[in-house]
């Protein structure tokens, strides 16, 4: 036993397992398939270059029967037993729930037959069932859900049980997580989306990937060019809602049917869409990536995607595609090289069963581990592993960060503009803070000359079906009403409420930022010409100083406090938000400091 994540390692599989295996008719083929992984490749994997340690995390032996103590922050609870509480004790025990999914944004995990201090104490049969019923109490008291993950035998006829608790907030259908997927052109990104959305796998040819197309020179090409939405949805027992009932459902259906809905932004994997792609990742916030590699090499695209993955500090998983036509074993021992060294320092996990996938999921954010998927759109080898990945993956945000956005004014990051026949304009962003209502008085901006322009929410719709209200971190499309002609809207613009003053209310041309040069094959100077993507905003901006730096400009891996000015337009900055810069293979983070507003015209009555 080499790996923390042994610790709740494989048990011999049992029929109920099995059951779940195929709960969404993608039963795995038992016979010796070449486009599947088994156990013996596996662990020649592992062993190949030492250890297992090598690729998976080192930690506490199973054999000592302990886990790591108790965490005090978080959505994870070890519970030795819950047996007859008295009434003082259950109401304790709900409030410590009660936190604990707000810590989890709507989800707990709970660690039952587990002491304080990590120790696998297990439990009876008998003393189990009762646990799990008290369990199942403490969370209908909270309008909350509880299914079981897994349980794992201990000596004695002991045994300990993971449960997942669920709570969707009163004001929401379902709990949302938002995925970016991203890879190089012809990875399978698209084609995967497909065979997870509509339950069908592909023919070979790239059949499933069609659904997800939106223009015609798509559909020639077979490449995507454009941001591209689409949702799976799962219920409380963790089956997939797309197909489970009728073949065809709308997004509606799907979004009112489901406990936790996964919404994927299915991202262009060409050089010449990059920009489109950067201004995804910065603009929608997703709270988590899938990175598609193609069974094979690992393309340079790939590599700038976790690149930029890595800079804007958002966490990610690795799938393996196409392993029905080529072994996956020299893409795996490159990932090993590449996640492992100084630049990324973290460990890759390597995905074969459901308690890797438990694991994975809970120490995730904690460990820095990165899951990799191995898969068969064609075969459908490893799809069950990345269904339950996907259902068990958290937002990653706390519902006390979540209330504390929302107290915040409005601020509506919009993304895309349509036109809609009888409706009018319509924006589509994220709502970064605030709560929006129907009917809301807000200003849209800003215009060329820096001000800003109201105008009334009239609709509001998420996930393709009307509602109501849309909260902090939730994407949505707005359309509007106004007094006067509304003038046209662009991408990068932002909503604001109407009550904000002129002096917040107001487009820049210059900001200042601290900045750290990811790569630059030289040196950059006053006058260095870039694309900058602030949240939704992407405009050419050219430096107009660096502090401290002279003549010498600054280089890979170095610092500068750098002041900027945008060439086409104002735009909405504020201090505190991120930036991500790029020219060509240049990139480039940091976070604005300090912006200049431009000054107010003066009015014809002064």
């Amino acid at each position: 036993m080499e790996s923390f994540f042994d610790l709740f390692g494989p048990s011999p599989t049992t029929a109920s397992e099995r059951d779940t295996d195929t709960r969404n008719g993608n039963q795995e083929d038992s016979s010796d398939d070449s486009g599947s992984i088994s156990s013996g490749s596996i662990n020649h994997l592992l062993h190949h270059y030492g250890s297992s340690s090598e690729l998976l995390l080192k930690g506490i032996d199973f054999n000592l029967g302990f886990l790591p103590p108790e965490p005090q922050l978080g959505n994870i609870e070890y519970k030795l037993k819950l047996i007859n509480p008295s009434k003082q004790r259950f109401e304790h025990l709900v409030t410590q729930m009660k936190w604990r999914l707000r810590e989890g944004n709507g989800e707990a995990i709970y660690e039952i037959g587990v002491s304080d201090a990590g120790h696998l104490k297990g439990l009876s049969d008998a003393d189990m069932t009762v646990s799990l019923h008290t369990l199942n109490q403490m969370a209908r008291k909270l309008d909350a859900s509880t299914s079981v993950l897994r349980r794992k035998s201990l000596p004695n006829d002991r045994s300990v049980a993971e449960v997942l608790v669920r709570k969707i907030p009163d004001d929401q259908h379902n709990i949302e997580v938002r995925v970016a997927v991203l890879g190089g052109a012809d990875a399978g990104k698209s084609t995967l989306l497909g065979v997870l959305t509509r339950g069908e796998f592909d023919n070979g040819q790239g059949r499933a990937r069609l659904n997800m197309f939106r223009h015609m020179h798509e559909f020639q090409t077979g490449r995507t060019s454009c941001i591209s939405h689409e949702t799976l949805g799962f219920d409380a027992q963790g089956s997939v809602i797309n197909y489970k009932y009728t073949e065809m459902m709308t997004a509606e259906e799907i979004s009112d049917r489901s406990t936790k809905l996964v919404t994927f932004m299915d991202l262009a994997g060409h050089r010449r869409y990059m920009k489109t792609t950067v201004q995804a990742l910065t603009g929608y916030c997703p709270h988590h990536a899938l990175i598609v590699i193609g069974s094979g090499n690992i393309s340079n695209m790939t590599r700038e995607h976790l690149t930029i993955i890595q800079a804007l500090d958002i966490s990610f998983s690795i799938i393996v595609t196409k392993i029905d036509l080529a072994p996956p074993e020299p893409i795996l021992y490159e990932l090993k090289s590449m996640l492992t060294s100084i630049g990324y320092r973290k460990i890759p996990y390597l995905i074969s069963n459901e308690d890797d996938v438990l694991n994975a999921n809970t120490h995730q954010s904690v460990e820095q581990i990165v899951p990799i998927f191995c898969v068969s759109n064609v075969t459908g080898a490893g799809l069950n592993l990345l269904i339950q990945y996907l259902y068990v993956l958290s937002p990653g945000i706390s519902n006390a960060e979540k209330e504390r956005l929302e107290q915040e004014p409005i601020e509506f990051q919009i993304d895309e503009i349509f036109r809609v026949c009888e409706v009018g304009t319509v924006a589509g962003g994220l709502l970064c803070k605030g709560v929006l209502t129907e009917n809301s008085l807000v200003q849209v901006g800003p215009l060329q000359d820096g001000s800003f322009f109201s105008v009334t929410v009239q609709t509001i719709h998420r996930n393709k079906a009307p509602c109501r209200v849309v909260r902090a971190g939730q994407s949505a499309s707005l359309s509007f009403t106004s007094v006067e002609p509304m003038p046209a809207l662009r991408s990068g613009m932002v909503i604001l409420p109407d009550y904000e003053s002129d002096k917040i209310a107001r487009g820049s041309f210059f900001f200042q930022a601290q900045v750290s040069v990811l790569f630059h094959e030289t040196r950059i100077y006053k006058g260095f010409q870039t694309t900058v993507h602030i949240g939704s905003i992407r405009q050419t901006a050219i430096i107009e100083g660096i502090m401290g730096a002279g003549e010498t400009g600054i280089g890979t891996n170095q610092s500068a406090s750098v002041l900027f000015r945008f060439v086409r337009h104002p735009e909405y900055v504020r201090p505190g938000m991120r930036v991500l810069f790029r020219a060509g293979t240049s990139k480039g983070v940091g976070k604005v400091t300090q912006v200049f507003p431009l000054k107010k015209a003066p009015s014809s009555a002064d």
